[in-house]
């Protein structure tokens, strides 16, 4: 039986989709362990009315524009806020160096809690579905036209968290793996996602992270299909109707009502709700963030599959062509499965007690055998 452990827990702040990812394993961890959490952005809230130690850091940001993201200015946002956040780090580095003394790290696409535990020489366990790209193989033909975007791509992914102890990677499709230390799980969904019945349903689900997104409206009017919205109007604290677009605040609640009885899904190329969407058999029209390759990946393999499709923009013609692959995306879905999050938490575990009997012992070998730059 694994002993209590002092965990160092980091979640990368941008989109919320690591938050309610690590939201799962973290209330697993939180039974056994002690855990101290590091996060950024809006996850801090999420996660700080959930568990204690919630320590707030800063974090990457992005701009956007329509359905892209502005390079110029989140380069400005993230050098001033690098600025101004970087001095706080350090002194909350210090503080949890001498008050906590983790026996190993877990993060989730976290540099905060990845450079504590290397510098540290603790075991670090990466949890997040972004290794898929750099540790395993894509075939050519699914990355033709996009081969500098994936290379770029996997550049960066490569150098955010090299030479972890262990890689848990989840993932909805299954490319092979090119990389030691890789193990790939299915998505790790909230509860709620899990206790949702599916039901067939006439509405779409329309998810845009995106306010200045003005064209998607019109051609979702033109559509004549009831549309459920969310996001385009974040001030909204009641529903708006407008012909056929019912505009919703957030509310977790709805959300996943409308998802479980929707016709379909309209929404980017993020990973959580593609995953939550796969698990409940509906078909997906993504629309990735112009600039986040890892979105367009996650489109083409939906695509690939048959549970969805790919475009790069909304357009009318598009989106019919969509809703005429909806009955043969339903008949690819049916093939899905997944135990709940079984596989994943038994992996973390597993890899727990692995890192509990290092000793210490990782990044002497890791630096011996250049794992550090893998």
């Amino acid at each position: 039986m694994l002993r209590p452990m002092r965990i160092l827990y980091g979640v990368v702040g941008e989109g919320m989709g690591h938050a309610t990812r690590s939201r799962v394993l973290l209330e697993e961890l939180t039974r056994e362990h002690e855990v101290q959490i590091v996060v950024s952005g809006r996850a801090k809230d999420y996660l700080a009315k959930r568990f204690e130690h919630v320590h707030g850091i800063w974090g990457l940001t992005l701009a956007y524009e329509g359905n892209s993201v502005k390079k110029l200015q989140t380069l400005l946002q993230n050098v001033t806020g690098a600025v101004k956040g970087w001095p706080h780090n350090i002194r909350q580095y210090f503080e949890l160096v001498e008050s906590f003394k983790p026996d190993v790290v877990v993060s989730d696409f976290e540099s905060f809690s990845y450079l504590f535990g290397r510098n540290h020489r603790l075991p670090v366990i990466s949890v997040d579905n972004m290794q898929i790209i750099n540790r395993c193989s894509h075939a050519p033909e699914l990355l033709a036209g996009w081969e500098d975007a994936f290379e770029g791509t996997r550049a960066l992914v490569k150098s955010k968290l090299p030479g972890c102890f262990h890689y848990l990677t989840t993932t909805f499709f299954y490319p092979p793996v090119r990389k030691e230390r890789t193990t790939l799980l299915p998505s790790i969904l909230r509860p709620e996602i899990l206790a949702a019945k599916s039901e067939p349903g006439e509405h779409l689900l329309v998810y845009q992270t995106s306010t200045t997104n003005t064209a998607l409206p019109d051609i979702l009017k033109q559509s004549g299909l009831p549309c459920h919205i969310y996001g385009l109007r974040r001030d909204l604290t009641e529903d708006l109707r407008d012909g056929n677009l019912l505009y919703r605040p957030f509310s977790e609640k709805g959300f996943i009502d409308d998802l479980r009885t929707a016709r379909a899904v309209v929404a980017g190329g993020g990973y959580t709700l593609m995953s939550e969407a796969v698990y409940l058999h509906k078909p997906m029209l993504a629309l990735p963030v112009q600039g986040q390759f890892e979105q367009v990946l996650n489109a083409l393999y939906l695509e690939k599959l048959g549970y969805g499709m790919y475009a790069p923009t909304l357009t009318l013609d598009g989106l019919k062509d969509f809703l005429q692959r909806v009955p043969r995306c339903e008949e690819a879905l049916k093939g899905y499965e997944q135990e709940g999050n079984v596989k994943m938490i038994a992996a973390l575990r597993e890899q727990l007690a692995r890192a509990a009997e290092d000793k210490g012992h990782w990044w002497d070998t890791a630096e011996r055998d250049g794992l550090v730059k893998s």
